[in-house]
């Protein structure tokens, strides 16, 4: 005898039998009888939802993450190549160093395959200049290269050559003070001794400054200087003044026009 009102019947189009006690599946929450809940009997298609399954490293047996969606061979081979403690997987870390360095390949190389280019280092499927981009034959790059080189050289010359300049700017300075120093002393000195004198007595008195200004003389030679000196003033004072012998001739013109 049959009881429609209760129980379920199974979800599964091969079986529809009516369950007194039916199960619900947890990932399509659909009904099914005891022997057609399991994700795999009733290929249920949202199975993917709870199936969450680990992958186990086979070198060091450990669990290794991954995402959702990716192949776990792809996660299991990352680990195997950068985590794992195997002693195979750390000797295959250390044959093959040489990794690509071109954005998202994760490929290494037992040798180095370096670009003649950019000088980076990429894996035998990247190696040509097409396949990874390379800029290091730009033109524009090379030409701003070449023009920072230049500026570095040239602010290096400036300041080799501006850098034992410096004393010499300094000593010439030194040396135009000293000269201005000695010479204005000398032209003042000069003007100061001639005034109102005679060309004579001028030249005595510039004698005798520039004697003071040498280095001291012997008993002889300051006899000697004193003797010219004097000499040297005895004819400026002989010197008839050209006022004197004006006056006359021009009273004996005045006296013949008369």
């Amino acid at each position: 005898m049959e009881f429609p009102h209760l129980g379920k019947h199974c979800s599964e189009k091969t079986c529809n039998q009516l369950d007194f006690l039916p199960m619900q599946c947890d990932a399509c929450e659909q009904t099914f009888c005891k022997d057609h809940i399991r994700y795999e009997v009733h290929k249920c298609q949202s199975s993917y939802k709870k199936d969450v399954q680990v992958p186990v490293c086979p070198l060091c047996s450990q669990p290794v993450p991954w995402k959702r969606g990716e192949a776990p061979d792809i996660a299991v081979g990352d680990h195997i190549d950068r985590d794992c403690q195997s002693d195979p997987a750390k000797q295959k870390r250390k044959v093959f160093g040489n990794h690509c360095t071109l954005k998202g390949c994760k490929k290494k190389e037992v040798i180095p395959v370096v670009c003649d280019q950019c000088k980076m280092n990429f894996c035998l499927r990247h190696r040509h200049v097409i396949d990874h981009n390379c800029k290091g034959n730009n033109p524009a790059d090379r030409a701003r290269e070449a023009a920072l080189a230049r500026a570095a050289s040239g602010s290096d010359i400036f300041t080799k050559r501006s850098g034992p300049s410096k004393p010499h700017n300094t000593s010439n300075k030194a040396s135009a003070n000293v000269a201005r120093t000695t010479i204005l002393p000398r032209a003042f000195a000069v003007a100061t001794v001639q005034g109102n004198l005679s060309e004579d007595e001028a030249l005595a008195r510039a004698m005798e400054a520039s004697l003071q200004d040498q280095a001291p003389l012997t008993a002889h030679q300051q006899e000697e200087a004193d003797r010219m000196l004097a000499l040297a003033l005895q004819r400026g004072e002989q010197t008839p003044s050209p006022t004197a012998n004006a006056t006359p001739s021009s009273s004996s013109n005045s006296c013949s026009l008369s």
